[in-house]
């Protein structure tokens, strides 16, 4: 369990799933986290179900999943993950969504994301994390920039939303950036 100033990180639970199947089923939540992606959303609480058994049994030498709790209350507000971990190139790839509409834009998503930062680059001395968003996720893009990820390129039109195309934005920040933010 990590706690940072508004949020916990803690283990995924099973009961946790009730609330991933409220998200991804949420056309906002869906629309912010995945850019709209219909693999993400809308899904049945028997898929989340089988995902979950999976999720449950991930090497965390290879990836998790996180629930991410209001410090202030325990309200369970979203997850975070890491995956695709290789401690050979010394690289994961991050996530986070604030499923809970009225958490947002509260800076939660930004403290998760920290807490993760500060875990992986620490456990595991990884040297680079990396993670990305659609252009049209403005709140994303500030909060991986405020926490010092520098954008390092783009997918151009690789993303379709409601009918509009948008860009895929990479973003990555290096150990050393970490530990001497800019």
């Amino acid at each position: 369990m990590f706690e940072g100033m508004l949020v916990r990180l803690r283990a995924l639970r099973p009961e946790d799933a009730e609330h991933h199947v409220r998200w991804r089923n949420d056309p906002e939540v869906v629309r912010w986290a995945a850019g709209g992606d219909p693999l993400f959303g809308p899904v049945t609480a028997e898929a989340i179900r089988l995902g979950f058994d999976t999720m449950l049994r991930l090497n965390p030498r290879e990836s998790a999943v996180f629930t991410v709790e209001d410090l202030a209350d325990g309200t369970v507000i979203g997850m975070a993950d890491y995956r695709d971990l290789d401690p050979y190139a010394g690289v994961a790839t991050l996530g986070v969504t604030i499923g809970e509409r009225e958490f947002w834009g509260r800076g939660h998503g930004r403290d998760a994301l920290r807490l993760l930062v500060d875990h992986l680059f620490g456990a595991y001395g990884l040297n680079r994390l990396e993670l990305d968003t659609w252009s049209g996720n403005e709140r994303a893009v500030r909060a991986f920039t405020k926490l010092g990820f520098r954008e390092e390129g783009r997918r151009r039109s690789a993303v379709l939303v409601e009918g509009e195309r948008y860009d895929r934005v990479l973003f990555g920040m290096l150990r050393e950036e970490w530990a001497n933010p800019a």
